[in-house]
């Protein structure tokens, strides 16, 4: 629902195979999403853990900021380059707007709704298996076969964006009518044959309410499981670490404060991802009214129960997920959903701009 891949033209269009965007590398001082204390260790000793970082531009469609430490530069930039290989396969296979040489994506799946189904990568068939899950979890808040309705609401938004004196809201007998396929049984995953099979022409899957805290958490598996110890990644906010920094000191994750550029808390975590969903991180306004992006599945129109939704969790895919299906639960629901799922905590700011925390989630806030 809130995380878009790549520049929006026609959909499902053919992408060229060309080489990924240069790696930049940056020193990352100040970070909206991330308050990170420290300096680099460029005068120490080889045999010592330095500081190296790392941004790429060329993965869902956002900056993804990395932070790992390491004995040498060498090495470090070994870490980047097998990180960011990760990445942009994940970027690609959930692409649901582009295809690409060689492969069949989700954007293949979209085009072959109730046609036939598709022979796809496992990390597809993991991917919807687990956002199935996760729409069950949410009692149907967060379900990737509403692409119609999510399809309707982007294109009033980019046209309210591009002339705002003109922005309006989309007809309600129009969503309605996309709702009418929006059913998840639609979906069918054949483990067996290695396809993904929608069967109504007319449902498209729109993965990006799940899609880069998956991949976020996939990759920080698979770093971890390479030798890495000591690493952050933000994938466009959705943030994963591993382990602490160097000196065993806590990561320092921002949460943005909803009303302002600043940070409402700064939290600390070793090992645990933290992800928030805001009303400002993409909305139009029609008649002087913000309408973000998070769309309730019951109401078919922005979500108007809370300003953001951040969830801490060892599993960034689940928090991912959560922050959207949180987003269009009420309070008391979201609240007892929260305090029997293990390790997960999460702090809701109200549209009246008060908040509420669950039990734990005090602990993760950093001391000033």
């Amino acid at each position: 629902m809130h995380n878009r891949y790549l520049a929006r033209g026609s959909n499902c269009a053919k992408q060229k195979n060309q080489p990924p965007l240069p790696l930049l590398r940056v020193k990352l001082f100040a970070l909206s999403a991330l308050m990170l204390s420290g300096v680099l260790f460029g005068g120490c000793a080889a045999s010592k853990p330095q500081r190296f970082d790392q941004v790429y531009l060329d993965v869902f469609d956002t900056a993804t900021t990395v932070i790992l430490y390491d004995t040498s530069e060498k090495n470090a930039n070994a870490r980047f380059e097998e990180l960011h290989k990760i990445l942009l396969n994940y970027h690609q296979l959930y692409d649901i707007y582009h295809t690409y040489d060689g492969m069949n994506n989700l954007c293949t799946v979209n085009q072959n709704a109730g046609i036939a189904p598709v022979s796809v990568d496992k990390k597809i068939l993991d991917l919807v298996a687990y956002a199935i899950e996760m729409d069950t979890l949410t009692n149907g808040r967060m379900n990737i076969a509403m692409g119609g309705v999510l399809q309707i609401w982007q294109s009033y938004r980019d046209a309210g964006l591009d002339d705002p004196d003109h922005a309006a809201l989309p007809p309600m007998d129009e969503l309605l009518a996309a709702n009418e396929y929006t059913n998840i049984d639609n979906v069918t995953i054949d483990r067996t044959a290695g396809t993904l099979y929608v069967s109504d022409a007319k449902t498209q899957l729109d993965v990006g309410a799940i899609a880069k805290g998956y991949a976020a958490q996939k990759a920080t598996e698979e770093m971890k499981a390479a030798g890495v110890t000591n690493m952050l990644l933000s994938v466009g906010g959705n943030v994963c670490s591993i382990g602490t920094r160097a000196d065993g000191t806590s990561w320092k994750v921002g949460i943005r404060d909803p009303y302002s550029d600043g940070n409402l808390y700064a939290t600390q975590v070793s090992g645990q991802s933290v992800v928030t969903s805001g009303t400002y991180e993409r909305y139009y306004t029609v008649n002087g009214k913000r309408y973000h992006h998070i769309i309730d599945p019951e109401t078919l129109m922005p979500s108007t129960r809370y300003d953001s939704v951040t969830v801490i969790s060892s599993d960034s895919a689940l928090a991912d997920a959560l922050t959207t299906g949180l987003f269009c639960m009420p309070i008391e629901e979201g609240m007892a959903l929260i305090e029997r799922l293990p390790d997960t905590e999460a702090l809701w700011v109200l549209s009246d701009g008060t908040q509420q925390m669950s039990s734990g989630f005090s602990v993760f806030i950093a001391a000033e």
